[in-house]
């Protein structure tokens, strides 16, 4: 089969598919009316990363006339044109969505944007008084003339640009009535949107329309022609040295240069001034075709702090509250015997994550154990696993994490903990050179009666209590003395110059990962042929691996069935006649983010399943490390698999993958609705509800001390 014959759909335009059916969630009316926003909110937040480092990484291939490796793939020419006109297209459907769709809904159930000229008297004296009082004080306005020159703009601040002229007032100013120019950011600290009073509704105004209706103040001594807001979106794709000798430097000095990008897009008000706008071009060295003219509000990111309005819960999806303790740790008090009985699986967030917290809570004051050690990717700003790691090292245990300083836009963050971590007296790693640590890992080691028993924590996600509550995903917790042997070969591996072993369980990227599904696919292709059970069962956050998609369509043609799960991008074509008949793609996209990756394979008819952090894209495989990990006890196995059927189920959030690359809702006639996330949600609340039953009938009832 020549590689070249067989269909790959470009990552970038499937990933515009993929925020298009998030978009799409802004515009379904079944949605309450503050998710809709919420979800419009992201579509501006994805968005505008995708510029920061999708789309300006193939501008600068275009412009250093890089020369693709890929006969399958589209040049970077030819790409850019199209992702031009795809996000021209996206932002205009973005804001139709805005206008036409949510604004009419918001003014139904009392809730208005108002500008200056639309407010009453008590309205604007209130807006006055919050400009004097809070705003005023915060502003700083920036000329621009041949002493000042253009101020760097922060990446997608939000700005106004002023066009002004002096007022005529003595024969000796020599630049009475001369065009000018100033800037004025929108100061990021305060809230965007400012409530105003209101007898019926609620009424709100943005605090850049204060600015603007206040901006003689700013400018006394000159007229004001015009005002117009306008953002920069800036090339923020870092490129560190790995090899410098001081690495959290080298990585400090990156975040600071990503400030200072290259302008990949303007977007400015359609209604914008043309002196304002040439004004702009000439400053920012813009192209045309970089420049988005819309009509406002510029940032649609604020809505997602809009949505969480007090007042407004019964216009949000009723929250899905985890169950606590999670349902395998129902009257656990030691978590370590709780672990010894048997291997035990969350699933976040319809379970409470405070497991994972108190495992690491617990060893670092339990006086058993020797040794913690972790890795971080993504934490949380006030994270409780590393206060717990902290208490650790304070208690003399030894603790070892690895903090992943190359976290895309978290490496500030990371930095952070990654000090205090030493300073508490733990051992930081961060990471090996050339390599992202993207495998989610915790292991404790503990001196007991029969000898030292090592403990694990393995995930699909990031140690992060927050983002916990929204991306669903799973974690396994063993004290198998097989899984343990292998958990310490991957830390020796990480922390120091170990070779990288056989391991008995574990499939570790970069150096194994490939080579198992390479493997495991081609088995169940020589299972087909020879008549076994077979089919290949997966669920992905990407699928762009060209390797991989190519042994997929083989797997196909020799008869395979494959189901693929695939949220965002996917550069595999399904349902192609003599290539890809066989396999079938959905995208679940809804209240949670899906974040979990699963992998079951038939196996000629005794399936294994596997759970873990990498995605089938090359730089899972090729350039992380990655774990991903066997489900081997048969209670958790078969939770697994219908954890699987469940999400292939679900007709509400899933969207089937056609053969043009275009997407469609499942059909669900003559079938019973199913959400697959509220299914997990009610499976977790009857789970508990059964315990607490069990509890309350058991004849054995405790009795507890006054203590």
């Amino acid at each position: 089969m020549a590689e070249k014959t067989m269909p790959y759909y470009n990552r970038e335009l499937s990933w515009m598919d993929f925020n298009t059916r998030v978009l799409e969630e802004a515009f379904k009316k079944e949605n309450p009316l503050m998710e809709r926003l919420r979800f419009l909110a992201i579509t501006g937040s994805n968005l505008d990363e995708f510029f920061m480092v999708r789309v300006a990484g193939v501008k600068a291939q275009v412009n250093s006339n890089y020369k693709k490796h890929d006969d399958f793939d589209l040049s970077p020419e030819a790409l850019l044109k199209e992702l031009e006109e795809k996000t021209h297209r996206f932002m205009e459907r973005q804001y139709s969505c805005l206008h036409r769709s949510i604004s009419p809904i918001l003014e139904k159930n009392g809730i208005r944007f108002l500008n200056a000229e639309q407010m009453d008297g008590q309205q604007r004296n209130y807006m006055t008084e919050f400009f004097h009082k809070i705003l005023f004080p915060v502003l700083t306005p920036l000329a621009v003339d041949a002493s000042r020159p253009f101020p760097l703009l922060a990446n997608k601040s939000l700005n106004i640009a002023v066009y002004l002229k002096g007022k005529e007032k003595s024969k000796e100013n020599k630049n009475e009535g001369e065009k000018c120019f100033a800037i004025v950011q929108v100061p990021s600290i305060l809230p965007r949107f400012l409530e105003l009073p209101e007898k019926a509704g609620r009424s709100f105004i943005l605090l850049e329309d204060i600015i603007i209706d206040k901006l003689e103040e700013l400018f006394e001594l000159h007229d004001i022609k015009a005002a117009c807001p306008f953002r920069v979106t800036r090339d923020s794709d870092l490129e560190i040295d790995e090899e410098a000798e001081d690495f959290m430097n080298e990585v400090k000095k990156s975040i600071k240069l990503r400030k200072r990008g290259r302008p990949v897009r303007l977007e400015l008000l359609q209604k914008c001034d043309k002196d304002i706008r040439s004004f702009l071009i000439d400053m920012l060295k813009i192209k045309k075709n970089e420049i988005y003219e819309l009509p406002g509000p510029l940032d649609l990111t604020f809505f997602s702090k809009f949505a969480s309005l007090p007042g407004c819960e019964q216009l949000c999806f009723k929250p899905i509250q985890p169950v606590s303790p999670a349902c395998d740790f129902w009257g656990s008090e030691d978590i370590f015997q709780t672990i010894r009985e048997k291997d035990r699986m969350v699933h976040h967030p319809y379970e409470s994550f405070d497991c994972v917290v108190k495992f690491i809570e617990q060893a670092a004051v339990d006086e058993n154990v020797l040794a913690i050690k972790q890795t971080l990717y993504r934490v949380s700003g006030n994270s409780p696993i590393v206060a717990a790691l902290i208490k650790a090292a304070e208690n003399g245990k030894q603790v070892t994490v690895l903090v992943e300083l190359k976290a895309r836009f978290d490496e500030e963050n990371n930095i952070n903990w990654a000090q205090k971590l030493e300073k508490s007296g733990c051992h930081v790693i961060y990471g090996l050179q050339g390599l992202k640590t993207h495998c989610k890992i915790a292991l404790v080691v503990r001196r007991e009666e029969d000898g030292i028993r090592r403990y694990l924590h393995l995930g699909t996600g990031n140690y992060n209590d927050s983002t916990a509550k929204i991306y669903t995903d799973i974690g396994l917790f063993t004290c198998s003395s097989q899984y343990g042997a292998d958990a310490s070969s991957l830390f020796n591996v990480i922390t120091g110059y170990s070779r990288p072993p056989e391991y008995r369980h574990f499939i570790v990227a970069p150096h194994g990962m490939r080579n198992f599904f390479i493997r495991m696919i081609r088995q169940e292709i020589e299972n087909a042929k020879k008549g076994l059970p077979c089919g290949i069962t997966v669920k992905v956050n990407s699928l762009v691996d060209s390797e991989i998609i190519f042994l997929l369509y083989e797997a196909s043609q020799a008869g395979v069935p494959i189901r693929l799960v695939v949220r965002g991008i996917c550069c595999l074509v399904p349902g192609l006649p003599g290539i890809s008949e066989n396999i079938t793609v959905i995208s679940i996209v809804g209240q949670l983010l899906e974040h979990s990756r699963i992998f079951r394979f038939e196996n000629g008819g005794v399936p294994q399943i596997f759970m873990g952090s990498a995605d089938w894209m090359p730089r899972n495989l090729d350039r992380r490390i990655e774990l991903v990990f066997p489900i081997e006890d048969e209670e958790l196995k078969q939770r697994a698999f219908e954890i699987l059927e469940t999400l292939w189920n679900d007709n509400t959030n899933a969207r089937i993958m056609q053969p043009d690359t275009t997407y469609q809702h499942v059909n669900r006639r003559g079938k019973a609705v199913c959400s697959s996330q509220l299914t997990f949600y009610r499976q977790a609340q009857e789970r508990l509800k059964e315990l607490q039953k069990l509890e309350k009938d058991s004849p054995l009832i405790p009795i507890h001390t006054a203590e």
